[in-house]
């Protein structure tokens, strides 16, 4: 005789959708992107990308403001049974992603600087081959970098609003395959792109490795993978403390090396050089935020009351990424490597606001990242712009004389030069300060006199390429300075006026960054 027993009704969980819209937004564009490049022929594959790409951004854009304004609880919420956190700093994070997005896909998108874009158009073509101006017209633009893009900015917003380590894990998947993709898709020197991808390939495995192993050793620790679970169980558990710091290294290893903080940077410098410098743009801005963002949640939601076993060590790491940065940045020749250095460094500053404990901690990491987000994409932007018969002119011996070849673009770049070395009247003035005040506060002035020092060290090598762009006599047949078109014209602007407002009125995003902390829950 066969006895039915009833099983247990399962709960579904209730979801916010008002509150995720924007990455629902992203996505949505993303997965109708894929369709675009399976069913549009090849010469409408180019204008319907852009104009879905630039719509979803901006839909999503509009959406997160109304939501900010008008719905949102200081507190925040959490969603997906918790997995998903909706709160302030979220909505910081998503509105910083969506605005660098948006000047990075302007990037991508721009045929006028490389005839026919910076992307190979048969992703297959054999290394060390060149696309003449023939084949350019004849095969087009690999469109498939917009729905990579727009799946990497998705992950990305996942990954900051993710409210446990799982979910976490698989956002992070999400916003790295498809920039290993991107890396390698550059129309010239195609073996030094295929190269960057490989190497960001195995970075990102290190990465997702660590991560991985982490999270279950947490699980192991705390019987659950929600960050709030783990915050429970570290401050009132008897539990041997070996699973829990275990876990936490690996954790912040995996964390580490998508933020690119030295020592766990490796090949970073390697990958800037050899992608397409609108997705270098892109990675650079972008994934600097994504990383710190999950940095932050991870540490002040999961860690907060063990702070005092691992802050110790951070302060070795952050000194040791702004030393790697600092002073390997001073041996560099090519322009792009030389950013590469100048992001380590500015990663161990970032680090210094993280590990402050503190609400105005919190708030002036916030603020530094969309403050170095923006000069970057500027600055990438206008590397794209100094060109010679090969393409791209990176090496600094092409920088000379710029300013009497270009004086626009050599002021421009100049400025954005003095932004990332933190001279007044810039937002890197003004990131740094907030920063180091926090740190201060949070009585860690041993670790902000060394920052100030290494800063003091990475500004040279910024005055030295300014030094040389205006007391240099240009090389007869040094390279020109392509006129940029509307996409890149705008995109550098749009990097230019936001470090230069948030250098002299930064109020606005100060108080915003600092509107309200993490949901607990």
């Amino acid at each position: 005789m066969l006895f039915l027993t009833q099983a247990p009704l399962l709960q579904v969980p209730s979801i916010d959708y008002f509150a995720v819209t924007p990455i629902l937004i992203i996505l949505g564009a993303a997965c109708v992107s894929v369709l675009f490049e399976a069913f549009l022929p090849k010469h409408m594959r180019w204008p319907s990308q852009v104009f879905l790409s630039l719509v979803g951004i901006g839909a999503a854009g509009v959406f997160l403001a109304w939501y900010a304004s008008t719905s949102a609880p200081k507190s925040g919420v959490t969603t997906f049974s918790g997995a998903i956190a909706v709160d302030r700093p979220s909505l910081f994070l998503w509105g910083t992603l969506l605005a660098l997005a948006l000047g990075a896909l302007l990037l991508i998108a721009d045929r006028s600087v490389e005839p026919g874009g910076a992307f190979v158009a048969q992703a297959g073509i054999r290394p060390g081959t060149v696309q003449d101006r023939a084949q350019v017209g004849t095969t087009g633009m690999q469109t498939e970098v917009f729905p990579l893009t727009l799946f990497a900015l998705g992950g990305m917003m996942a990954f900051v609003a993710a409210n446990d380590l799982l979910t976490m894990f698989i956002a992070l998947e999400v916003l790295s395959l498809p920039l290993y993709l991107m890396c390698g898709l550059a129309r010239r020197r195609r073996l030094l792109s295929q190269e960057s991808a490989v190497k960001y390939f195995l970075l990102g495995a290190f990465s997702s490795a660590f991560f991985l192993y982490g999270l279950a050793l947490l699980y192991g620790y705390a019987n659950s993978v929600k960050l709030s679970d783990i915050a429970n169980a570290a401050a009132g558990s008897d539990r041997s403390d070996t699973l829990l710091f275990a876990g936490l290294g690996l954790l912040a290893v995996g964390l580490l090396f998508k933020g690119s903080v030295g020592p766990f940077h490796t090949w970073t410098p390697d990958v800037y050089q050899g992608a397409p410098t609108p997705v270098t743009a892109f990675m650079g801005a972008c994934t600097k935020v994504a990383a710190f963002g999950g940095i932050l949640r991870v540490f002040q939601v999961a860690f907060e009351s063990t702070s005092w076993e691992w802050r110790g060590v951070l302060w070795g790491v952050a000194i040791i990424s702004m030393l790697i940065g600092a002073v390997l940045g001073l041996t560099q020749t090519d322009v792009k490597r030389m950013i590469a250095y100048s992001s380590i460094a500015h990663a161990g500053f970032l680090l210094v606001g993280a590990i402050a404990m503190t609400e105005d901690g919190l708030s002036s990491t916030l603020f530094y990242l969309l403050a170095y987000g923006f000069t970057t994409l500027a600055a990438f932007g206008v590397v794209s712009l100094v060109r010679d018969s090969n393409g791209e002119a990176t090496h600094l011996s092409a920088w000379a004389g710029l300013a009497k070849r270009s004086p626009v673009l050599a002021g421009v770049f100049t400025f954005l030069l003095l932004a990332l070395a933190g001279i007044p009247l810039t937002s890197g003035f003004v990131g740094k300060f907030v920063v180091f005040s926090a740190a201060l506060s949070d009585g860690m002035a041993p670790l902000v006199v060394v920052a100030l020092i290494f800063s003091a060290v990475a500004a040279f090598f910024y005055l030295r390429v300014i030094v040389l762009m205006y007391f240099s006599e240009p090389a007869p047949d040094g390279p020109t300075v392509t006129v940029p078109g509307a996409f890149t014209t705008t995109a550098i602007t749009l990097g230019v006026i936001v470090t230069l407002v948030l250098g002299l009125l930064p109020a606005f995003a100060l108080d915003w960054a600092g509107s309200g902390g993490f949901a607990l829950k």
